[in-house]
């Protein structure tokens, strides 16, 4: 008795990325409803609070000087292999190409362009709003602190908002803006919260970021995500762009013959702006300069079976028993 062969885990696997061959129609784009506009205007007053903390010098500076006297490097010394490498996760390099990939097989596996459109949008969002507010702040890092209990604010500096920490909730949160499914999406949401967040208290581990850093680069990312429904209508017009571009391209590149698939006849279109012209006739008072090549009616012979001429006549001897191509020859005896 033949069984069936149980799938296992490899083939499930496969089995689920060979699904949605053509562009999912179930997948609805997140609009800015007003529980987001809620959530995105709570965010922005937490953002400003925050950096005010900081500008008055309050208990958030004191935290993070403690903090930083604590030296965590030292306390778990043995965790710090492992941070190193962790830190990876909220580098604005290796985070895009992984993501990217990810997001570039979706977009030829669903054909649509939104995926890394999203993506685009949003890194450069994260690019815009938050280096300029590094730039423009100035803060100076735990490593490179001047004065014990000082901001530190407006001296040169380039890492308040933390940008590993953003650009962690960006790049791996956009997974979670991007999910097929309610379920897919709230578990793509917390696995960024705890990726984007560890990757924040690891910079304040190694003591390349203050803890008030961390905080603001979180809620900077966050920003950034929520937003993201505002640019859907230019993604959306983007995408035709592209699509049309490619078109164009095709129908350029393809010429003025539509070739069908195999078994089927090439229709070819006619040439409507090149006008037909008819020859133009020779010139009475001048001869032609070759003329038209005749032949004459009736069977003509090979090449090999044509005998050199010369004015003097054939140099080939005559033979009794050749005969004339097309005449029967004579009964041999």
């Amino acid at each position: 008795m033949r069984t069936e062969r149980k799938p296992t885990r490899l083939d499930r696997v496969f089995a689920r990325l060979d699904r949605e061959p053509e562009r999912p129609a179930h997948i609805g784009v997140p609009r800015m409803s007003r529980h987001r506009v809620v959530l995105f205007a709570a965010g922005l007053a937490f953002y400003l609070a925050i950096v005010w903390a900081v500008l008055i010098t309050s208990w958030l500076v004191r935290l993070d000087w403690q903090v930083m006297f604590f030296r965590p490097y030292q306390q778990w010394s043995e965790i710090h292999a492992f941070v190193d490498y962790y830190v990876v996760l909220g580098q604005r390099g290796p985070t895009a190409v992984m993501v990217a990939a990810w997001l570039g097989w979706r977009s030829w596996r669903q054909h649509t362009l939104r995926p890394l459109l999203a993506l685009g949008v949003s890194l450069l969002l994260l690019n815009v709003t938050v280096g300029a507010a590094k730039y423009g702040m100035g803060r100076l890092g735990p490593h490179y602190a001047t004065e014990i209990g000082s901001n530190e604010m407006w001296l040169g500096g380039d890492i308040f908002p933390s940008g590993h920490t953003a650009n962690a909730v960006v790049t791996w949160g956009i997974l979670a803006y991007l999910a097929s499914t309610p379920r897919a999406r709230r578990w793509l949401s917390a696995l960024s919260a705890v990726t984007s967040l560890g990757v924040g208290l690891s910079t304040v581990y190694i003591g390349t970021h203050w803890l008030s850093d961390v905080i603001l680069g979180w809620v900077a990312g966050l920003l950034i995500l929520l937003a993201l429904p505002w640019f859907e209508p230019l993604i959306a017009r983007a995408e035709t762009r592209v699509f049309d571009l490619r078109t164009r391209w095709r129908a350029y590149r393809g010429g003025t013959a539509e070739v069908g698939p195999p078994g089927r006849s090439v229709v070819l279109k006619p040439l409507a702006d090149r006008p037909d012209t008819a020859p133009e006739p020779l010139p009475t008072g001048r001869p032609a300069s070759r003329s038209p090549a005749y032949l004459a009616p009736g069977p003509h012979t090979a090449r090999a079976e044509r005998s050199p001429v010369t004015p003097a006549g054939s140099r080939r001897p005559p033979h009794a028993e050749r005969h004339p191509r097309g005449t029967t020859s004579a009964t041999r005896p």
